[in-house]
């Protein structure tokens, strides 16, 4: 692939994720990262994308809006609402609880009322949700802020969470496999093991289309997941072969259908 090929690549590829780091352009181009900070450098001086530490994001109009976050919180809306109320009854009262960035989480956080003392998240939308809350204490993680997921992102928010502990972490991803757990961003990855690592506790509420989906970037294997909670429409197949690796997989009730 010629310099020019690879960075119109790149290029598209930033128009469609917005922000993505080195090692994600390379892994999607084929090259080093060492190449592709050349070309992003490159890219940069003709005012197309900006670099940012250990990345680069898109200076033009988004092609795509499969990753923002409000189109993506319309989609298996009744599916998201039935895993956050599953997954708010496992939280106990007075517990702390870190909350990843996703829009599964999202629906986690509508459901859980009064019962958390402390919300540490990396999300946007989550913590404009408890703003105005005086019975929360909300921390927002450092970072850059990732408009289009509503998230902050970057070496800052990584720190944030290795320095923090919680009672809970809930997280979501982009597919789960027999295999392990993936999201679609590499940025986004480094901060969920992060937030794994500073919790007791960990679950990933995961729709039904995340099922036997790999995606991009393979976030982690099961040993330190303790708990998988999806909806009724997961494939009861793979559920029987996450619960024979030990996971406690909770499947939440279908929303009774209104009458008529």
């Amino acid at each position: 692939m010629s310099p020019e090929e690879r960075q119109a690549k790149i290029e598209a590829y930033l128009q469609k994720v917005e922000f993505a780091s080195l090692e994600e352009l390379a892994h999607h181009v084929g090259a080093s990262v060492s190449t592709v900070r050349r070309d992003v450098a490159g890219l940069e001086g003709g005012k197309r994308v900006r670099r940012t530490h250990g990345g680069a994001r898109s200076l033009q109009p988004a092609k795509s809006d499969e990753f923002v976050f409000n189109v993506r919180d319309t989609h298996q809306v009744a599916e998201k609402d039935a895993i956050g109320q599953a997954c708010a009854a496992l939280i106990e009262p007075g517990q702390n609880v870190i909350i990843d960035s996703g829009t599964t989480c999202f629906h986690v956080a509508q459901q859980l009322g009064d019962k958390v003392a402390q919300i540490i998240t990396n999300s946007l939308p989550v913590a404009n949700h408890f703003s105005g809350s005086t019975r929360h204490e909300v921390h927002l993680s450092g970072g850059v802020i990732y408009p289009r997921l509503g998230t902050l992102v970057g070496p800052h928010a990584v720190e944030t969470f290795a320095r923090m502990h919680a009672d809970v972490a809930v997280l979501s991803g982009s597919g789960i496999s027999p295999e392990g757990i993936y999201n679609s961003h590499a940025l986004i990855v480094e901060i969920q093991r992060a937030m794994m690592r500073g919790a007791a506790k960990v679950i990933f509420c995961l729709d039904h289309g995340k099922f036997g989906r790999r995606s991009t970037f393979f976030l982690c294997d099961f040993t330190g997941v303790d708990v998988i909670v999806t909806d009724a429409g997961a494939p009861p197949d793979l559920v029987t072969e996450l619960r024979a690796k030990g996971l406690e997989v909770i499947v939440a009730p279908s929303a009774p259908r209104p009458p008529g």
